[in-house]
């Protein structure tokens, strides 16, 4: 597994970078999944008052499968975790076609892939959300001394505007137009930013290990 980088390198670590990168992309790759977990049990469960459901179950596990190879490979990747494949399901030969279909549907391998779908779905929107809130947020805030200027000269603010409104005839406004302010508003982002690559390691710590637990 790669190993978290050092504190004050952390924010502009490749490791970082990559870990950010899988978090991003788990977002579409997790509503595919989640759509097709969802659709081919529906299906299969819709059809299994005829015989169709059960190959159009087997064919969901078969799928589910090749999604979980799909996931360990991102997670090798990107995460630099190595999880070993489930054993190649071993489908009866020469004993008709429905021999194979038991043999899938009591893959359990199979199975843990489809859970792993639905499961993750929730998780990942949650990662996506939390990731790009705190490194839009520490980027942007820890960075505000270069653009600070921008709201007197254009927007005819004294400076950043916190709050401006009236409460009971008396007017509360709040103003950053100091330089200790300025200062301490970007202390506050650096703060931000080097606190989000151990966010994201915690994130996606779950992510390594359900990947462990669900499709090894």
């Amino acid at each position: 597994m790669t190993s978290a980088p050092g504190f004050w390198r952390a924010p502009f670590s490749a490791v970082t970078f990559r870990e950010i990168g899988y978090v991003m992309l788990s977002l579409p790759v997790a509503i595919a999944g989640f759509v097709y977990a969802v659709t081919m049990f529906s299906l299969a469960a819709g059809l299994l008052v005829t015989v169709i459901g059960l190959p159009v179950l087997a064919a969901a596990l078969a799928g589910a499968r090749g999604l979980g190879a799909v996931e360990r490979r991102r997670a090798r990747v990107r995460l630099g975790l190595e999880v070993a494949g489930p054993r190649a399901l071993d489908v009866p030969r020469g004993e008709g076609r429905w021999a194979g279909i038991r043999a899938r549907l009591a893959d359990g391998a199979g199975w843990r892939a489809l859970l792993f779908q639905l499961v993750m779905f929730p998780w990942r929107v949650a990662s996506f959300v939390l990731t790009v809130t705190f490194l839009v947020t520490g980027w942007v805030v820890a960075l505000f001394p270069t653009y600070s200027w921008v709201f007197h000269r254009y927007v005819g603010w004294p400076g950043y505007r916190v709050y401006d409104f009236t409460s009971g005839g008396e007017r509360h406004q709040y103003y950053i137009t100091s330089p200790a302010q300025i200062a301490a508003v970007s202390l506050v982002g650096a703060v931000i930013l080097f606190l989000t690559p151990k966010l994201v390691r915690a994130l996606t710590g779950v992510d390594r290990a359900a990947v462990r637990s669900l499709l090894g």
